[in-house]
């Protein structure tokens, strides 16, 4: 089976981290955290902050890893780096690529479909919040 190898960001705002709709592609509507797919050569803190640039025309300060998830999807297997990152300028953010995007409080992690690997993420994140 293919890996995909990914980076995701998981912006902190406050009490609050950052989730976004996806646009396009097979899952279209499902919420993820943003990023995207590792480049040859490039390392996984260099993905996050040109993904972000990319999708939400934003500049992040990565702080650091926070976890690697590994999940079988039927296609591929996908390894994604998440790293916690804070946004200078919030307000500033566009969506690119996402069809919306929200500010969610550890309560309302549930309150959104998320990707199946990222709803992994989300009951580990409920357990073990910043």
């Amino acid at each position: 089976m293919k890996t995909l190898h990914v980076a995701a960001a998981m912006i902190l705002h406050g009490d609050r981290i950052l989730a976004t709709q996806r646009g396009d592609g097979t899952m279209k509507g499902q919420w993820e955290f943003p990023g995207g797919k590792q480049e040859p050569g490039e390392k996984p803190e260099e993905t996050v902050v040109r993904e972000i640039r990319e999708e939400l025309d934003a500049c992040i300060h990565v702080e650091r890893k926070y976890f690697t998830l590994e999940y079988d999807y039927p296609e591929f297997h996908l390894s994604m780096d998440c790293f916690l990152c804070t946004l200078p300028d919030p307000g500033r953010m566009k969506l690119l690529e996402h069809q919306s995007a929200r500010w969610l409080t550890r309560e309302e992690l549930d309150d959104v479909p998320w990707l199946p690997a990222d709803r992994e993420l989300i009951d580990y994140l409920k357990e073990h919040w910043f």
